[in-house]
């Protein structure tokens, strides 16, 4: 049944669309980390949403699992399959079909003289139907949210093979559930996200940039209490990077400088976005300087030009990169109440240095909407396999953490394989139950994307 359900399936997306041999289904196996690897039947590229409907319709009438992947760029294993079919959108390269690359996305609002605001690492890889499917968050999200908050519409391929075309543009439409967010987020196990519409913004006519050095993250939050008091909307970022991040990507990434005389403990990457008026830069200017006045910041600078801001934002960018040259590394992606951010950090860092003495805590991120990535790096001299074993002791001592501080063990990474056994333990029965229901309801058949959140 299931020999007979593939040459159906072939026959429907074609040889562009069909991939079978090890050695060209290998970048559909492993996720980016590198910690999980899996196994598939085959691979499979539909050219359009009515391929996608066929080949869901026949993998639920032969029970073959589905693995949904967009540019395979996940970081938790949600998009790694276990045997069945790995579906993937990267054939799909027309408007807003979720095929399209995030980065071209961006392009093509710029084109159009509009902004489309979702920017994270991977967008010049990852897929715009991944984007959705897991609620990516990035840079952006102090101003504009997260991707479910730049989801209009959607089309999606259900378990059993039904369309259901959810595309409209409407900015209110109050009529019964909104099931256009049961998908968003939900990484694939309810459905294959197929296009969407998303919302575009004005053009912003003027950016200003800056990297602010603090001696602390009291004063991090300090600094950015004063910089939405003076700035409102116009503050589009607000990053924050540790002296530990910024060290590893100076050393490792080629071209960049440290701008400051003299290192300092954290930095601040601030961005300011408006309509042209020239006022902007002299706002920034007047509040760096009460700041400093304050005592609540060290030093400053300020970006002269697009391409010196980009060089300011490849400092930040660079940091994800240059760790894995450090050796082994332990990832938490937490999300905390920006009140709480400098208690955790500093109990956070006590508590890893306690468990093992010479681990180099990284902790970088989106300070301005309370999301950190709490990121452990092996001691100098110790063996990185012997490092990683501890993953899971380190993961239940900060998420215990983060948790006991109102957070979430996964801010926007989402939970994929990686996070599955904090779901069970940190999420209420009544919550998980719900989770299942509409899983069950929507998916009875356990076909898509199966193994992942739940």
């Amino acid at each position: 049944m299931t020999k007979a359900a593939l040459e159906a399936i072939r026959q429907i997306v074609g040889e562009k669309g069909w991939i079978d041999g090890q050695a060209s289904l290998e970048p559909y196996l492993a996720e980016q980390r590198g910690r999980f690897r899996g196994t598939c039947l085959c691979a499979v590229r539909p050219a359009s949403t009515q391929d996608v409907a066929a080949v869901v319709e026949i993998c639920a009438g032969a029970a073959i699992p589905i693995v949904p992947q967009g540019g395979n760029t996940g970081l938790v294993g949600g998009a790694v399959p276990d045997g069945g079919l790995v579906l993937s959108t990267e054939r799909r390269t027309l408007t807003l079909e979720a095929g399209v690359i995030l980065a071209d996305v961006q392009k093509t609002a710029d084109q159009a003289d509009l902004f489309f605001p979702l920017s994270l690492g991977a967008e010049g890889s990852c897929r715009i139907g991944g984007n959705i499917s897991t609620n990516a968050g990035g840079v952006g999200v102090l101003r504009y949210g997260n991707a479910r908050d730049l989801v209009l519409g959607l089309e999606v391929v259900l378990p059993d093979g039904r369309i259901w075309n959810g595309l409209r543009g409407l900015r209110k439409d109050n009529t019964g559930y909104d099931i256009k967010q049961l998908f968003i987020g939900a990484e694939g196990t309810l459905g294959i996200i197929t296009a969407a519409v998303l919302k575009l913004f004005p053009k912003p006519k003027q950016k200003e940039t800056s990297l602010v050095a603090l001696s602390g993250l009291a004063e991090a939050q300090s600094f950015f209490a004063l910089a939405q008091d003076a700035f409102g909307v116009s503050l589009s970022a607000f990053e924050m990077m540790g002296r530990t991040g910024l060290d590893f990507a100076l050393r490792h990434v080629p071209g960049l400088k440290d701008p400051f005389e003299s290192p300092h403990p954290y930095y601040i990457l601030l961005e300011l976005s408006g309509g042209g008026d020239a006022r902007l830069k002299e706002s920034l200017e007047k509040a760096l300087e009460n700041a400093f006045e304050k005592a609540v910041i060290e030093d400053a600078v300020i970006a002269a030009s697009t391409a010196q801001a980009n060089t300011l934002w490849r400092l930040r960018e660079a940091i994800p990169e240059a760790q894995k040259h450090e050796g082994g590394s332990i990832k938490h992606d937490i999300s905390i109440p920006i009140g709480r951010i400098a208690d955790f950090i500093s109990q956070g860092s006590a508590l890893a240095e306690r468990e093992l003495p010479g681990v180099r805590v990284c902790a970088f991120g989106h300070f301005g909407d309370g999301n950190i990535h709490f990121n452990l790096s092996q001691p100098e001299g110790m063996e990185k396999q012997a490092f990683l074993d501890m993953w899971e002791k380190f993961n239940r001592m900060i998420h215990d953490l983060a948790l006991g501080m109102g957070g979430s063990f996964s801010a926007e990474h989402g939970v994929g394989l990686l996070k599955r056994g904090d779901m069970t333990l940190y999420k209420q029965g009544v919550e998980l139950d719900l989770m299942r229901s509409l899983k069950s309801a929507i998916d009875p058949q356990g076909i898509m994307n199966p193994g992942k959140v739940l």
